[in-house]
């Protein structure tokens, strides 16, 4: 099939072009009689580039692929999966956005409120474990189909993986959903590969050359494979990893060694009689590449379908422009290095100024851009100066224990970045919502001046996490001492520029290594540094995560030691408790606590107490005491019971 070129954007944005279509009536305007793909979500269809099936979807159609979006279809049946007639080529089947587990349950294993990739956030519009559910229906719908898994939900369920929501080790998501071919990461690159393939001819089953992808084989290929494993990494098997803990362990230890696009090998892995062959990573895309992905005709906005219903997640990132992907900060309860990859890839300049001025053309564009950042706001063109040290390297983290000497931390090509986005005609701010990185911040004064002076709307988010240094190890952060030292230079760079300026500070409860003195730990510091947080982060295993690993084996996979978990409800909510320890509705929980962690001498009238000798008593109505004058007064709600989480809310890093 002839490659066609992407149209090009002027005007006001998304006003010359048309969504992905969501109907037949679409598909027959547009005057095809069939389609080369249809992409099956769990998300609502929005057609922003924050948005991964957005993405994909704009890809595949620049390279001359008829593509219709299937949006939270009614999974009960295989109706709706025969919406647009049998594909030519494959279906695409993604989750969303997120796991669909991560999206429906809190860490307390409670179903959510809302779905913030949901019109008007109504929950239930897509199943538990959704990619299983969605190719066994797309199976069903037109058997001989191939199905590709993709998203967030797959790349981190390649391999076998513990589910926190059933509390069992299960089988790769390969064997579950029976998928075809599973595009794990940023899956552009063995996306057009895969479709050009099929449209040749080429049959599903032969393409297992690609990077970026995983397939499995059955009880004859895989005995086969057995013979010659020399180019390959063997995983401790399905059975190994289900029953004993330390081959867990040594699993995720060996599947992080190989995440290097340079330098990874394939891992193999078996599941009784058959395998699941993960090859190495896709190459990261270079900066044309991926200029020529954010040259593609968004709409930005959500399908039309949806009408005045608002899509929460949608509202986040309306006015923000991504600048980069990928993260090198290895924190080891996040799921990008696994997803994303380590490597950073940056947009050019140009690229960048081009969207923002097809933002300030926009109808409604207020004038304040959101958000210029990514996953990290200030890894901007930054990465390894060796690129021969490279593909050797095999450090989970650039910035754990300190900052590599090898990695450039140069902030001049951000900041002037920042400078142009400024001057675009009809900006008039732009603001910084991602979280900023503290330990490269450190690196630039300019960098913090700029930030302080011209793109922080009075709050600024940062992720200190922690202030134990057993947890801070565990976690991959770096010493709370970082947080206290940027704030310092935050707060003086602020006061320079006239402005009163906040940090954000995101502390979590629960996470692997943190016990009872360590979250007392925490209280005091709080306590001593008046912060009063409103938003509690409870620690979820996410699969794959470095952190899900301990929490399950209750060992450091890297160092091999073992590792505190605190398992119980009990535990988890006594942890939760103390980071609100002023909330009088935390009393009794702060007070057992501190006696049960031996800190008695914390209850009382003293100053360095965190909670008084009698249970504070709230005011009529419901309104706490009043704080003492010169600090703010704490929120009356506390943490909401079920934050959802949505692009960029609060920093990964």
């Amino acid at each position: 099939m002839a490659k066609k070129q992407p149209a090009q954007t002027s005007g006001r944005e998304g006003s010359n072009f048309r969504p992905l279509p969501m109907t037949p009536q679409e598909v027959a305007q547009r005057g095809w009689d069939s389609v080369d793909v249809v992409f099956v979500t769990g998300d609502a269809y929005v057609d922003h580039p924050s948005f991964a099936m957005a993405i994909l979807g704009r890809v595949i159609e620049a390279e001359g692929f008829r593509v219709a979006i299937l949006s939270q279809p009614n999974w009960h049946s295989c109706g709706p999966w025969r919406t647009f007639g049998r594909p030519r080529l494959c279906f695409a089947v993604s989750a969303g956005n997120m796991d669909s587990m991560l999206n429906h349950y809190t860490a307390a294993r409670k179903v959510r409120n809302n779905d913030a990739y949901s019109p008007d956030g109504q929950i239930g519009r897509r199943p538990d474990r959704a990619t299983l559910a969605y190719c066994q229906r797309a199976r069903e719908a037109y058997p001989g189909v191939p199905i590709l898994a993709g998203g967030v939900e797959a790349s981190l369920r390649r391999i076998a993986h513990y589910d926190y929501w059933s509390d069992k080790v299960r089988h790769s998501i390969l064997l579950d959903s029976k998928a075809d071919l599973l595009v794990y990461g940023m899956g552009e690159r063995p996306l057009i590969e895969i479709l050009h393939r099929l449209a040749a001819g080429q049959p599903v089953h032969e393409l297992h050359d690609l990077r970026g992808t995983a397939y499995r084989l059955g009880a004859r290929a895989a005995l086969e494979m057995r013979a010659d494993l020399s180019d390959s990494v063997l995983l401790p098997d399905y059975d190994a990893v289900r029953s004993d803990r330390r081959a867990f362990a040594e699993m995720t230890r060996l599947a992080y060694r190989e995440a290097d696009p340079y330098g990874g090998r394939r891992l193999v892995q078996y599941h009784g009689r058959e395998a699941v062959v993960v090859n190495p990573p896709s190459l990261p895309l270079d900066e044309p590449q991926l200029d020529r992905i954010f040259a593609l005709p968004f709409t930005r906005r959500p399908h039309p379908t949806y009408g005045n219903s608002r899509i929460p997640a949608f509202e986040v990132v309306r006015d923000s422009v991504q600048i980069l992907r990928g993260c090198f900060g290895g924190c080891s309860f996040c799921s990008l290095a696994a997803h994303q990859g380590r490597v950073v890839q940056s947009r050019s300049q140009a690229s960048v100024l081009d969207e923002l001025r097809r933002i300030a053309q926009a109808e409604n564009f207020k004038g304040t851009i959101s958000d210029l950042g990514g996953p990290t706001a200030n890894m901007y063109r930054m990465n390894c100066t060796r690129p021969d040290v490279r593909s050797r390297c095999r450090r989970p983290s650039c910035l754990a224990p300190s900052v590599c000497t090898l990695l450039c931390t140069d902030h001049r090509p951000l900041i002037g970045l920042m400078k142009a986005a400024r001057r675009v005609p009809g900006i008039r701010h732009v603001l910084i919502a991602s979280g900023v990185r503290m330990d490269l911040a450190q690196e630039s004064d300019a960098y913090v001046a700029e930030l302080a002076r011209h793109h922080t709307g009075g709050l600024l988010k940062v992720a200190p996490e922690h202030t134990h240094p057993a947890v801070l190890r565990c976690m991959q952060k770096p010493p709370i001492e970082v947080f206290s030292a940027f704030r310092d230079k935050f707060q003086r760079a602020a006061a320079d520029a006239g402005k009163t300026l906040h940090l954000v500070p995101y502390f979590m409860a629960g996470h692997p290594g943190c016990d009872l003195p360590a979250m007392i730990d925490l209280a005091q510091f709080l306590k001593q540094q008046h912060l009063r947080p409103e938003q509690v982060q409870d620690f979820i295993p996410a699969p794959m995560d470095v952190a899900t690993c301990m929490y399950h084996t209750g060992i450091d996979p890297f160092s091999g030691k073992k590792v505190y978990v605190p398992r119980g409800a009990r535990e988890r909510r006594l942890q939760r408790a103390l980071l609100q320890y002023f909330i009088p509705e935390n009393y009794a929980d702060v007070r057992q606590a501190l006696i049960e962690a031996g800190r008695g001498d914390l209850i009382g009238d003293g100053p360095h107490c965190l909670i008084p000798a009698r249970r504070p008593v709230p005011r009529r109505g419901g309104a706490q005491r009043a704080k003492r004058p010169g600090r703010p007064r704490p929120s009356r709600k506390g943490p909401p019971e079920n934050p959802q989480q949505v692009p960029r809310r609060r920093p990964l890093r």
